[in-house]
């Protein structure tokens, strides 16, 4: 055994860091917890009657090639697919412009690979995608945040923080943004504001990552144009995935990119796996073009919508009135402001006490803030499950309140 590990590990080995949703997560894994914590998509959603058919049929009719490596750009005709589908929602874009990537969060960790070198910045959003924050943070990324307002990150803060950066000779390698139901929030970016940060990013000749793994879940208002449609400069990237509209264990995701770019993610890609496994990849093929994808998506829409009302209900019956929180238009997650005297992460393990579960939202600032914020998942838990746990909650915020209130009293006094 090396003597001193510690001086021989890489730069970047040093640089990771563990997830802090994946440390809670094993908090929670007794079942009496009531979890908010993850993001689950609801098992009730997996297909898996259309998939026992689509994969004995499969492998009765393809045999050993589903088995066998394929190119790292990814099955093309699972690219046809997704562009096919993109290309009926207005997006256009050809085979060279889409690879598919094991997960989005390879993506992710892909475009950090490629770009980021040690003391680069990134600009994020205040709060932001965790898994996003530690894939770039872990090549070296200095986190920049940008703070948010109810249309997502503020063009205003985010103009004065790329012109603070130009006065002292910085330039932001991209700009990382969740313009639909964003994690954690569950805010959606209208159109108006992506073009203004697009028209930053032009003016500044900075990179957009668009991150879009929730899109196509939305249950109420109008979907906004992707920003990659929106841009006319090849200043954006953007990111998908079919963990949370087919199976998060297929783990198939994929990035929508200059072409240039995409040789280079082709190139990092092959360093890293050669290729998403083929199986999984020509399973979804079939399974885009069965006419199972679209029903079982709405289903999974309906399910989703469903519960959110459900917490939504529930958080105005019990929660005090200086509790605030958003009312996303789809995705998976709502985001709690408490009181600003008030730690998350004290109420965390009051409320594992009690049996319920959240994210603290401090572990989703880049600038170590949000310390009075709570990230809760509505798509896992059925709807009993969620009524007890939002009373819980409610009951432990309650308490804490009144704790707080008692103490003023008495200084008062």
């Amino acid at each position: 055994m090396i003597s001193d590990l510690k001086g021989t590990f890489s730069q970047i080995s040093n640089n990771n860091k563990r997830s802090a949703i994946r440390e809670i997560l094993k908090l929670t894994q007794n079942p009496e917890i009531i979890s908010f914590a993850g993001g689950l998509p609801a098992p009730e959603s997996f297909p898996v009657d259309a998939l026992d058919t689509i994969v004995s049929d499969m492998l009765r009719e393809e045999g050993a090639a589903v088995l066998q490596y394929d190119a790292t750009e990814g099955v093309k005709e699972l690219r046809e697919v997704l562009l096919k589908k993109y290309e009926a929602e207005g997006t256009k874009a050809d085979l060279e412009n889409l690879i598919i990537t094991t997960g989005s969060q390879q993506g992710l960790d892909l475009v950090g690979k490629v770009f980021v070198n040690q003391g680069d910045v990134v600009i994020c959003g205040l709060p932001s995608y965790l898994g996003g924050i530690g894939a770039f943070q872990g090549y070296g990324a200095k986190m920049e945040g940008v703070p948010m307002d109810e249309q997502g990150m503020s063009a205003k803060l985010l103009e004065a923080k790329l012109e603070e950066l130009k006065q002292q000779g910085i330039k932001p390698k991209f700009i990382y943004v969740i313009p639909d139901f964003q994690n954690p929030t569950g805010i959606t970016m209208p159109e108006s504001r992506r073009l203004e940060i697009i028209a930053l990013a032009h003016k500044y000749d900075v990179l957009i990552v668009e991150d879009c793994p929730y899109r196509e879940v939305r249950f109420e208002g109008e979907p906004q144009r992707m920003m990659y449609d929106l841009d006319n400069d090849n200043h954006v990237i953007t990111l998908g995935t079919f963990s949370k509209i087919f199976a998060p264990g297929f783990r198939i995701g994929w990035i929508l990119g200059p072409k240039d770019v995409n040789e280079k993610i082709v190139i990092a890609k092959q360093s890293a796996d050669l290729c998403t496994p083929t199986f999984v990849q020509k399973i979804a093929v079939r399974y885009m073009n069965s006419g199972v994808f679209e029903a079982n998506l709405q289903k999974t829409i309906d399910l989703y919508h469903q519960r959110r009302d459900v917490m939504l209900a529930e958080m105005e019956k019990h929660m005090p009135d200086c509790v605030k929180w958003t009312r996303p238009e789809g995705g998976m997650f709502l985001f709690i402001t408490l009181p600003e005297h008030m730690d998350a992460l004290e109420l965390f393990h009051k409320a594992i006490e009690k049996k319920v579960a959240f994210v603290t939202g401090n572990v989703f600032y880049c600038d170590g803030g949000g310390t009075n914020t709570i990230r809760l998942n509505f798509s896992y838990v059925n709807n009993e499950k969620a009524i007890t746990g939002v009373k819980r909650l409610a009951e432990i915020i309650e308490a804490e309140v009144m704790t707080v209130d008692n103490e003023k009293l008495v200084m008062n006094n």
